[in-house]
């Protein structure tokens, strides 16, 4: 990818923000795992990962991208995360095919649960995907299982360790893949004290050999299964950077970004401008 083009993308620099716009489109309504931290639904009520105050379809998303342009002239990265996965549908793929051919000059990127990345690596590629993030949260079947519920398998339900290892093994596939064809790889980890916190070294290290560029720690927010769980602290998020960045740089101004966000990552935001307002519900989604 043109480093020109990777400088100017706010979700992968690791020190300063760019003063660079983007826009998550919120057409991933449905998802193919199930997290244990995870709630999904439309609000905004909620600014954090996942909320999204409405679900468009992918005809409605070009419109959605030109209202956007206006608003935010800085506007140079279109991307899908969530508030579903990008590519538990076509929706995500058939929406950033559209764009791509509309507005070249955009990034297109999404962000997904890797799933469902290595059978889908033409489509992403045909998107022009250049960037993705894909969230491994563990790397052992054991830990993963206390984080995800199961997985969602040609309309299968697939739980325990048994979903766990279908899921690390499909992680595996589409990032070596999405490296062999030259995409930018950041990898999103959610950090659960008592369950990956002392993991996270071993993450960071098995993912680079899988063909990551990046990662991102994501401190867990409370929720569903793990409502009860602790938010990590201050100080074990920095523990877990350190273990980190033995391997991997590490991005460290993340805004846990909205699937409907739109703007400047912490200067703008006009999704309301673009999707209106609802009521509170109590939702949420790492992405």
């Amino acid at each position: 990818m043109d480093n020109d083009k990777l400088k100017n993308h706010p979700c992968f620099g690791t020190s300063c923000q760019p003063m660079t716009g983007r826009i998550h489109l919120p057409v991933a309504k449905d998802c193919n795992i199930f997290c244990r931290f995870c709630s999904r639904g439309q609000t905004d009520y909620l600014t954090r990962p996942g909320q999204a105050a409405k679900v468009i379809a992918p005809d409605e998303a070009l419109s959605v991208v030109e209202t956007a342009l206006t608003l935010c002239p800085e506007l140079k990265v279109v991307g899908v995360a969530g508030p579903g996965d990008p590519l538990a549908t076509d929706h995500a793929l058939d929406t950033l095919i559209m764009v791509r051919e509309r507005h070249p000059e955009l990034i297109t990127c999404l962000s997904t649960n890797g799933l469902a990345l290595a059978q889908n690596i033409e489509r992403v590629m045909a998107a022009g995907v250049e960037t993705i993030t894909v969230t491994v949260n563990a790397v052992h079947p054991s830990l993963l299982e206390k984080l995800n519920r199961g997985v969602i398998l040609q309309g299968r339900f697939v739980g325990g360790q048994e979903g766990a290892k279908i899921l690390i093994a499909r992680q595996e596939e589409g990032l070596r893949l999405a490296h062999r064809n030259h995409m930018v790889i950041k990898v999103n980890l959610v950090l659960v004290p008592g369950i990956n916190d002392s993991h996270v070294a071993e993450v960071a290290k098995t993912v680079k050999s899988w063909g990551a560029d990046l990662l991102n720690i994501i401190p867990l927010i409370p929720a569903r299964d793990l409502a009860l769980a602790p938010e990590p602290t201050d100080q074990e998020k920095d523990l877990a950077i350190k273990a980190a960045e033995k391997y991997l740089p590490v991005k460290r101004n993340c805004r846990r970004c909205r699937a409907d966000a739109c703007g400047i990552p912490g200067l703008t935001d006009y999704s309301r401008q673009l999707y209106g307002e609802l009521g509170p519900a109590e939702t949420f989604s790492h992405g």
